[in-house]
C-alpha cells in the first residue's frame, strides 16, 4: 500500500491571498481545477499602501515555500516508487533462492532417473536445457514487473509546470 503524500502547508507570514480578491461562492467554472478560483470580473487588489519591498518579500517567501513543498512532494513520490521497486526485487530474490534449492534437488532426481534409461552425460544435458527454458521465462516475468515502475514524480512535474504562469500573474487562464 502506498504511503500518503505530505500535505501542502501555507506560507509563513501574511498569506498571498491577502492581496487577492476573495474567492467566489460556489464551484469554479468548467475547465478550472480546484484551488481558490478568482472571478475575472473583480477589480485587482489595492496595494497602494504596501511597499514594493514588502510585495517582493511576500513573493520571494511564497516562491520559496512553493519550491520547498514541491521538493517534499517529489521526495515522497520517489520514495513510493522506490518502495515498490524494492518489494518487487525482494520477492524475486526470495523466490529465486527458494526455487533454487527445490529445483536443485528435483534436477538431481531427474538426472538420476534419466541415467537409468540413457547415458548420464545426455541426461545431464537434457536437465540443463530444461533449466535454460525456465530461466528465460523467469527473466521475462521479472523484467515485466520492473517496467511497471514509474520513477518520474508526475504530480510534482505537473504543478511545477504551472509556476511560470503564476509568476506572470495569469488569472483564470487569461494572461
Amino acid at each position: 500500500m502506498n504511503a500518503p503524500l505530505p500535505p501542502r502547508t501555507p506560507a509563513a507570514g501574511p498569506p498571498h491571498d491577502a492581496y487577492l480578491p476573495p474567492p467566489t461562492a460556489g464551484p469554479p467554472p468548467a475547465g478550472v481545477s480546484g484551488g481558490a478560483y478568482r472571478a475575472p470580473d473583480l477589480e485587482p487588489p489595492d496595494v497602494d499602501d504596501v511597499s514594493v519591498g514588502d510585495l517582493i518579500g511576500n513573493v520571494t517567501r511564497d516562491l520559496s515555500t512553493l519550491l520547498r513543498q514541491e521538493l517534499a512532494l517529489a521526495q515522497a513520490e520517489l520514495k513510493q516508487e522506490a518502495t515498490k521497486t524494492a518489494k518487487g526485487a525482494g520477492a524475486m530474490a526470495g523466490a529465486g533462492v527458494a526455487g533454487h534449492f527445490v529445483l536443485l534437488f528435483l534436477s538431481l532426481a531427474l538426472w538420476a532417473g534419466l541415467s537409468n534409461v540413457m547415458d548420464a552425460g545426455w541426461a545431464g544435458l537434457i536437465v540443463a536445457v530444461i533449466w535454460a527454458v525456465i530461466a528465460a521465462v523467469l527473466y521475462a516475468s521479472g523484467r515485466a514487473k520492473l517496467r511497471q515502475v514509474h520513477p518520474t514524480p508526475d504530480r510534482t512535474v505537473e504543478t511545477l509546470s504551472q509556476v511560470p504562469d503564476a509568476l506572470k500573474g495569469s488569472r483564470g487562464g487569461n494572461p
